[in-house]
């Protein structure tokens, strides 16, 4: 009898992790052509921008919550309504290196109701003294 109580327990376990995981691949899926761009060396002051553009690959509506940069030297601009499954949209994000000095990588995070919700692109470059 206890065999069979763990059987039935085991099989209700399967069923439920089997419908957990469909719907969870059943969301908003952010899929991006590229997630960072390397600008190499460029001079301290200069001012740098990409647009990233990603892809809902999913099955909802893609809604983005928000888009955070690690310093106030990146400045991300993002869609604020919600993107259709199989529609694209663009994320800029501007770099401005005043004060910057070295190898930089500047990360922004992209929170939404995707089934990975917090995603990272990010700006990287080399800034060098200005040469006077």
């Amino acid at each position: 009898m206890k065999k069979i109580a763990l059987f039935l327990s085991l099989i209700a376990f399967a069923v439920i992790v089997s419908a957990n995981a469909q719907e969870a691949s059943t969301g908003a899926v952010i899929s991006f052509e590229e997630k960072s761009k390397d600008f190499g060396d460029i001079t301290q002051g200069d001012k740098v921008s990409h647009t990233f553009t990603l892809t809902n690959s999913g099955s909802a509506p893609l809604i983005i919550s928000n888009v955070a940069a690690t310093c106030g030297c990146t400045v991300p601009k993002w869609p604020k309504e919600p993107i259709a499954p199989g529609e694209t949209a663009q994320v800029e994000v501007s770099f401005n290196s005043r004060g910057k000095m070295g190898k930089q990588n500047s990360v922004v995070r992209i929170y939404s109701n995707a089934s990975e919700p917090i995603e990272k692109i990010s700006l990287i470059s080399n800034v060098l003294p200005k040469s006077e």
